[in-house]
C-alpha cells in the first residue's frame, strides 16, 4: 500500500500551498517594496523547482537528462524574448 500512495505528490502539493501562501505577505503594506519583490521572487523560485523536481518527473529520466536540460533552458529563453520583446514594444519603444 505504501508504493501506491504518491506521498511525494502530497507533499509537494501542501508545499506548494504554504508558497503561495508566503507569497501572500506582499500583502501586508508595512514592508518595502525591495522585501515584497524579494519575498515573491524566492518564493516563486522555490515553488518553480518544486514543480519540476516533483511534478514534471524531471530527476526520474536517467537516458534524456540532457535533452531535458536543453529544453528547459529554450523554454527560458522562449520566454524571456516574450517578456523582454513585449516590454520593448510596448513600453520601451514609445519613450
Amino acid at each position: 500500500m505504501k508504493q501506491l500512495f504518491p506521498i511525494k505528490h502530497v507533499m509537494g502539493y501542501l508545499l506548494s500551498l504554504v508558497l503561495s501562501a508566503v507569497a501572500l505577505v506582499v500583502l501586508i503594506p508595512d514592508l518595502s517594496y525591495n522585501v515584497k519583490l524579494t519575498i515573491l521572487l524566492v518564493s516563486a523560485a522555490i515553488q518553480a523547482s518544486i514543480q519540476l523536481f516533483l511534478f514534471m518527473h524531471i530527476q526520474e529520466e536517467k537516458g534524456t537528462k540532457s535533452t531535458l536540460y536543453i529544453n528547459i533552458i529554450y523554454a527560458l529563453f522562449v520566454g524571456l524574448v516574450t517578456i523582454f520583446g513585449t516590454l520593448l514594444t510596448m513600453i520601451w519603444g514609445y519613450m
